[in-house]
């Protein structure tokens, strides 16, 4: 079962908001029934914006040269992304087999989180990427980060 993204048209139309959604729509043949499911969901342009944050942070992090039982150990974008979540405060504490507590970075997927609640996640993990990693690559400050950011998502 795939899960694709659709906005409403001026005219009232349904439209694919993504070439995944386009790929999917095209495959279907004339007449063919499909069940969707209708959820609201916050805004998209927000959480591209964030994942061009954790991108442009992960660009920018010089990861430490580590090896593990004698191989590199390589910086992986998925665990910087949820390493930086739990910096910035949003987790939730769980125990492991062994007794001892790790942190889970709380989900950013659109069903987990409200507005309100991803744009204050958004804010806390910008001051930590610009803590941690962007004010020693010469940024300024956060609006600085913001302005790049934001010029990054004009050329998706």
């Amino acid at each position: 079962m795939a899960e694709i993204l659709m906005t409403k048209t001026i005219s009232g139309q349904l439209a694919a908001m993504d070439d995944f959604a386009v790929q999917k729509i095209a495959a279907l043949k004339v007449g063919q029934a499909v069940k969707i499911t209708y959820k609201r969901i916050r805004n998209p342009r927000f959480h591209r914006k964030a994942f061009a944050l954790f991108n442009l942070a992960f660009e920018a992090w010089d990861a430490p040269e580590l090896e593990y039982k004698g191989l590199p150990v390589a910086k992986e974008f998925n665990q910087f992304r949820k390493d930086l979540t739990i910096l910035a405060g949003h987790y939730e504490a769980v125990v492991n087999f062994r007794g001892e507590v790790r942190l889970n970075a709380k989900s950013l997927s659109f069903g987990n989180m409200d507005e309100a609640e991803f744009a204050q996640v958004y804010k806390d993990i910008l001051n930590t990427v610009w803590t941690r990693i962007l004010s020693s690559k010469g940024y300024a400050d956060t609006e600085k980060v913001e302005r790049v950011v934001e010029r990054l998502m004009g050329f998706e």
